[in-house]
């Protein structure tokens, strides 16, 4: 099915609405047409095209609510989803946090960035000149590449019988490799994703993993413990994103959180971390275009979360605003990081001693309270010795706080765009210097 328009999207709402006998109806509608390839042992191994809708019916009735879900859209089917929603909800019990329907909301004129009709439209043949070009760099380097490419345009609406409507379309590309070399000693890997298909250089990318594979053969292993590091993007936004995630305001006020204090007291106000640290989401930033409204049809606008340093903002949902009386705010849909103007070079310039690390994988949780998390270094890890790299190292396991490690910020290089490894969520930010991050053991894998 193809993409629905604004006033298509809101006429087929407007039909499903028109069979609701509940109290309260809200319907969400989303679609996507895109398309992909996937290279491993130097050749491509599928291609294909992804086109799906969907359509979400909840109703309520007092505080009992039925959800469900179709992706047929002819009138008969279109009132079998309304009627199953509230046969569903009258066989519920009733919901203590139930919040009535949002009214009619003002949202922000959605950047122009977020859809580009190129990224949407991307062909087959495109898609596979850009993998040629991968896999040219990697036979020419003696690598052995594996990779996957992806486009798609969609939309997503909103509506409910209080008045509210909402409509956003949106655009992504996706981009990944990893190389190997053919001994399997060295491996290097690259990933970028952006709204706009004209951003993407997928040559360049494919350049720098190769260069990490061919330089991470036989690597030396050094002894576990605190060095200073310099985190790429792709390392970097897996530890942030737990700050990102940790920001909720009910998780804090009921002492589950990094944020939380005896006595139900949070750390709202407080200085956490570095003064150079400031964090905020942005839906009209060029660089990285996101919806100008929520999953629950609440606007989201620019707002700080920490602010040099200190915890400006949480988000809150609409039920823990109404007991707390708080604002109602939503979270980010992807998080920009300020820094500085050094490049990833200049920063190893400026580095006597220390490890470069190119990616985090594996990331796992050891205690919420401190956002300690272990995880290991892959696909590129070399030490970095009087401002340069002198040899690559064997991976090691960390365990690591992203509240301390943001203490220990020694330097933030130029913010870019990134993909992480871990949740997918897209981050505009910077490579971070680190002094004494926390490295406990060794791994033999590459």
């Amino acid at each position: 099915m193809p993409i629905l328009t604004k006033d298509e999207a809101q006429a087929l709402m407007k039909k499903v609405i028109g069979f609701s006998k509940a109290d309260e109806i809200e319907v969400n509608l989303s679609g996507s047409d895109g398309g992909n390839i996937r290279y491993a042992r130097n050749a491509v191994s599928t291609s294909g095209g992804i086109s799906q809708s969907t359509l979400v019916v909840q109703s309520s009735f007092g505080k009992k609510v039925g959800v469900a879900t179709i992706n047929e859209f002819d009138d008969a089917s279109l009132e079998k989803v309304v009627r199953r929603a509230e046969e569903l909800a009258k066989l519920a019990p009733e919901n203590p946090e139930f919040v009535k329907n949002l009214g009619p909301q003002t949202y922000l004129a959605p950047s122009p960035e977020q859809f580009v009709e190129h990224t949407a439209a991307l062909s087959p043949k495109e898609r596979a000149d850009a993998v040629a070009q991968s896999l040219a760099i990697s036979k020419e380097n003696k690598l052995i590449a594996a990779g996957f490419m992806e486009n798609s345009g969609g939309y997503s609406a909103m509506m409910n019988s209080s008045g509210l409507f909402a409509y956003n379309t949106s655009t992504n590309v996706n981009f990944n490799v990893t190389l190997r070399t053919e001994d399997g000693k060295g491996s290097g890997y690259a990933s970028k994703g952006y709204n706009n298909v004209g951003q993407l250089d997928v040559a360049a990318a494919t350049r720098v993993a190769a260069q990490k594979a061919a330089n991470s053969r036989e690597a030396k292993a050094l002894e576990p413990g605190k060095y200073t590091v310099i985190l790429e993007p792709a390392a970097a936004i897996v530890l942030l994103e737990t700050i990102f995630f940790g920001m909720d305001a009910r998780s804090a006020d009921e002492g589950r959180s990094f944020l939380s204090k005896p006595d139900g007291k949070t750390k709202l106000g407080e200085k956490l971390v570095d003064e150079r640290v400031t964090i905020y989401s942005d839906p009209l930033n060029p660089m990285l275009p996101t919806a100008t409204w929520n999953g629950d049809g609440r606007p989201q606008e620019k707002i700080t979360w920490i602010n040099k340093g200190v915890m400006e903002n949480l988000y809150y949902s609409r039920y823990w605003a109404e007991q707390k009386n708080k604002k109602a705010v939503p979270g980010p849909d992807a998080v920009i990081m300020e820094g500085g103007t050094q490049s990833l070079e200049d920063l190893i310039k400026g580095t006597e001693k220390g490890i470069l690390v190119t990616r985090l994988w594996y990331i796992r949780s050891v205690d919420p309270q401190t956002l300690l998390y272990t995880g290991l270094t892959r696909d590129g890890t070399f030490y970095i010795e009087n401002g340069q790299i002198k040899f690559p190292i064997k991976n090691f396991r960390f365990n690591e706080s992203a509240i301390i490690m943001l203490n220990n910020l020694e330097a933030l290089g130029k913010p870019e765009r990134t993909v992480s490894g871990e949740s997918n969520i897209q981050a505009l930010i910077p490579p971070l210097k680190i002094r004494d991050f926390t490295f406990s053991s060794l791994s033999d894998a590459v």
